[in-house]
């Protein structure tokens, strides 16, 4: 047996462990991906669920600081990592523990980055999980073709997008690539649907309102909900909180049902 094969088999044993396996893609940069991806697996953590968040955006590795765990560091034996704990129904691994410091770049080619995730998937003991969920970089380029194809199946990608013209663009984009690697696609969100005022609590719709409705019915996919641009939400990422995590708010109120939608598509599969 070649390197290959058995890296595949160890692949393979690893998420043998995992109930459901789900991608949070984007057509393009800067619609919030991270953050959803984030906020989602926690949420089902605190659901009483047991996940995982494995990080596979090697040039933007953001999940430490969205969970507020930046200075953390997995623990390293001779054939194995064991990932973060964010909580103890969550744990997580991003290339981001791994930088000297928070301003270091990754200059790597495909192949490295293909063998970063499947070392990720093959050498990390995520152990029994009801859910991981992987956060990908924008785009359809190595990052995801390499996590379906080590992965062999998946649950279903979920495609986070903003109502303006150009995201809903490329967003499309990400459900074809997600069609033509067999891969369900969950269904769309759109984020920052409608900017909520800290003050008055009244609703502007600064990018647009309902375009990812839109393009989830053309194009024959569920459609999960909207998120609220909230000035909350930004300060809860930026300190690393979960905004799930809020008390009383409309993007919480519309996350919820977001999980819960995302919930019932993939379990109904079982």
């Amino acid at each position: 047996m070649n390197t290959g094969e058995e890296e595949q088999d160890a692949v393979e044993a690893r998420m043998a462990k995992v109930k459901h396996k789900i991608m949070v893609m984007s057509g393009k940069g800067g619609v919030g991906k991270t953050t959803v991806a984030a906020n989602l697996a926690f949420a089902l953590g605190m659901r009483g669920l047991d996940v995982g968040l494995m990080d596979a955006d090697m040039h933007g590795p953001d999940v430490p600081m969205i969970l507020g765990i930046e200075d953390k560091r997995p623990e390293v034996s001779e054939d194995k990592i064991f990932p973060v704990l964010v909580t103890p129904r969550l744990k997580t691994m991003s290339i981001g523990f791994l930088l000297p410091s928070r301003d270091s770049s990754i200059i790597w080619r495909g192949p490295m980055k293909m063998n970063a995730i499947r070392q990720f998937l093959s050498d990390v003991e995520w152990g029994e999980l009801d859910y991981m969920v992987v956060d990908l970089p924008p785009g359809t380029g190595d990052e995801p073709l390499s996590v379906v194809q080590l992965m062999k199946k998946v649950d279903g990608a979920i495609i986070v997008t903003t109502p303006q013209d150009l995201a809903l663009l490329d967003s499309r984009k990400a459900v074809h690539f997600s069609r033509v690697l067999k891969v369900p696609v969950i269904g769309i969100i759109e984020n920052m649907s409608g900017f909520v005022c800290p003050h008055c609590g009244k609703e502007t719709n600064i990018f647009k309102y309902g375009g990812g409705e839109k393009a989830a019915t053309e194009l024959d996919v569920p459609f999960l909900g909207r998120v609220p641009l909230d000035p909350k939400m930004v300060e809860a990422a930026d300190s690393g909180t979960p905004f799930v995590l809020q008390k009383e708010s409309k993007v919480k109120d519309a996350f919820e049902q977001i999980v819960e939608n995302v919930r019932v598509f993939v379990e109904s599969k079982e």
